[in-house]
């Protein structure tokens, strides 16, 4: 039999870096001079997660009660077909999960969202913000990039002024974030002019297109720029929110970055051929991270959760 270092050193090629399991095994041999079988890999990746339970109960507990959540959700290749990895994390912790939707059903069935009642940063996905009882925050690294189309594809100036403001708030925050915890009144009466003048201008390049003359089934069709305009309009204070409170983030980049390693899974390995083994991959996945996140040994994290002692993860604010 294959003592827990070994099965905690197959856990970790497998899942830490990726190797699929054949490589995972051959690179076991080269090292020991005898290779598992596939099955030893894979057993191995169930005791790990089995042994990590308490572990995710923990994270999960947290992230539901956490003051900032940044949440992200990306195709999934599961049995063949199209699932979706739901990811909810903050600088200490992670918590992934699979689901066969993407909207609200999946978010509902992983518990975390309806919990919260604080920030919750994230894209415009519509299904985020059905979750009402707490404040949504809206990307800006995906506005930068959309305004950043518009300024090219259509030459408005007023995408590039936007582009301009966001960042010079950004950087305003950044130098005040030592000293306080909110711009001054003043600065924010000054920005949020500025914010309401821009948008002027781009509804002024941009007016709401004609009502049809037909009786047409929903709304009629507007241009990337209306929309961004809307979105940006409807949104000021989730777009802004960075600089009412400064524990607020500028963007969701923390999710992107954490959704993005599992995505890299996928790109090494292929898809899950089974819908237990997504699951089980994405509790590994959410203990580690947040074993990193927390500065802890990825290696003597996943041995503790074989020998029924796993990490569990302080209470940190974040």
């Amino acid at each position: 039999q294959y003592g827990m270092r070994l099965k905690a050193q197959a856990s970790y090629l497998n899942n830490y870096h990726f190797l699929p399991i054949a490589r995972t095994c051959e690179v076991l041999g080269d090292f020991y001079g005898h290779a598992p079988a596939w099955a030893f890999v894979a057993e191995a990746s169930q005791a790990v997660a089995t042994g990590c339970e308490p572990a995710l109960t923990e994270i999960h507990h947290q992230l539901r009660q956490a003051g900032v959540v940044h949440c992200d959700e990306s195709g999934f290749r599961v049995e063949g077909q199209l699932h979706w990895l739901h990811s909810a994390s903050t600088p200490w912790l992670t918590f992934f999960d699979v689901h066969r939707k993407r909207g609200q059903e999946a978010m509902q069935a992983i518990g975390i969202l309806p919990a919260l009642t604080g920030y919750v940063v994230h894209d415009h996905w519509t299904p985020y913000q059905t979750f009402d009882a707490c404040t949504h925050v809206f990307c800006n690294a995906h506005h930068l990039r959309e305004l950043q189309f518009i300024t090219d594809q259509y030459q408005q100036p007023w995408a590039a002024e936007m582009a301009q403001l966001l960042c010079d708030i950004k950087a305003e925050v950044i130098a005040a974030c030592s000293q306080t915890a909110s711009l001054a009144s003043d600065r924010l009466a000054q920005f949020e002019s500025e914010y309401a003048a821009i948008l002027q201008r781009g509804f002024q390049a941009n007016p709401s297109p004609p009502i049809p003359s037909t009786s047409k089934r929903g709304r009629p069709k507007q241009s990337p720029p209306k929309n961004l305009l809307d979105r940006l309009d409807k949104h000021r204070s989730g777009v802004l929110a960075f600089m009412y409170n400064f524990a607020v983030p500028f963007d969701n980049n923390l999710a992107e970055r954490d959704i993005r390693m599992v995505k890299l899974k996928q790109k090494i390995s292929g898809a899950f051929r089974t819908h237990q083994g997504a699951k089980t991959f994405c509790a590994i996945r959410s203990y580690i991270s947040t074993v990193r996140k927390q500065g802890h040994s990825v290696m003597a994290a996943l041995h503790d959760a074989l020998v029924g002692q796993p990490f569990i993860p302080l209470s940190l604010s974040g």
